[in-house]
């Protein structure tokens, strides 16, 4: 099975969106995100500077369109009926609604007050996120709950995001485990912790207005790795996802269990990749970073059923 995957944030960059503007369908496409989401995708895809898009109000519902712009891309180009699916952290909403779960309308009214109200949670106290890179695991879970910090993120390959106060922070930096290196992310809060519990409440009165489908695709949650089943728990979960801790490692085991032979990464592409790389070694991986990387994506799905291709 290939499965195709929907980024979270911290990976977007300035002018991420350059090359699909630049193609007269793609901009339309994004045009049309931009109207559904309130919000000038194409601007702060290409023109806006790190700090904007770096507002989690931005960079939520951005990252989400130019994933859904991708699988727009990549489904008009071949079949993928039979690909699985499965988001990082904000990544699900893109992955709910290549899913058929979620309406591109209402996945993106979801992530725009999602990004809104974590946004405003993370100005209540001094709080950020860490990724800590190698060690043993044991030990670095040790030295993250020391700290008085959360493993907000259990991304598997070696790595961990743990979160928490800023002090908090600084403090298993000065003492990381042994083998291990502590770096400071890019994000405005401790997100997937109890200090975005304020957000959940509200987010939850918004997804009660959404009527949810059941999925199309095979699709696993962060939430423990399983397969969806059904759209209303799924919406449930994406509520509960704000204060609950990412858990990207057992994606990955349901992916080995389900006997994935390709990874696919949607825009903005390239740390799920990076991950893959490590954690599921010997699978062949494609970031789509620009219209050009979408015929090595066709390939490998069409290699699928023809055994294993060369790492792209």
């Amino acid at each position: 099975m290939i499965v195709v995957t929907c980024p979270g944030q911290g990976s977007q960059t300035p002018g991420f969106l350059d090359s699909w503007i630049a193609v007269p369908e793609y901009r339309t496409r994004l045009d049309e995100l931009s109207e559904l989401a309130k919000i000038d995708l194409v601007a702060h895809g290409t023109t806006s500077d790190a700090d904007t898009i770096r507002d989690t109000a931005v960079a939520q519902p951005l990252i989400v369109a130019a994933s859904l712009l991708a699988w727009t891309a990549l489904t008009n180009l071949t079949d993928t009926a039979s690909v699985g699916l499965a988001g990082h952290s904000v990544g699900e909403f893109a992955a709910a609604a290549a899913a058929g779960i979620l309406t591109d309308a209402d996945a993106l009214t979801l992530v725009r007050e999602r990004g809104r109200l974590m946004a405003h949670a993370a100005t209540l106290e001094k709080t950020g996120m860490s990724a800590v890179v190698g060690g043993v695991e044991e030990d670095v879970l040790a030295a993250i709950t020391q700290a008085g910090l959360t493993p907000a993120n259990m991304n598997g390959a070696g790595q961990i995001v743990a979160a928490g106060s800023l002090d908090a922070l600084a403090s298993l930096a000065e003492s990381a485990p042994r083998g291990a290196r502590v770096i400071p992310l890019q994000v405005a809060g401790a997100f997937h912790t109890a200090y975005m519990e304020s957000a959940v409440a509200e987010l939850q009165r918004i997804a009660d207005s959404v009527t949810p489908a059941s999925p199309t695709h095979t699709l696993w949650t962060n939430h423990d790795g399983s397969i969806v089943t059904e759209g209303s728990s799924f919406l449930n979960l994406l509520v509960s996802q704000v204060s609950s801790p990412v858990r990207w490692d057992l994606c990955m085991a349901g992916f080995q269990n389900a006997g994935i032979t390709g990874l696919i990464e949607l825009t903005p592409a390239g740390a799920l990749t990076g991950i893959a790389k490590r954690g599921l070694r010997g699978i062949p991986t494609v970031a789509v970073k620009t219209p050009d990387d979408l015929e090595t994506a066709v390939e490998l799905i069409a290699s699928s059923s023809r055994g294993p291709s060369s790492e792209a």
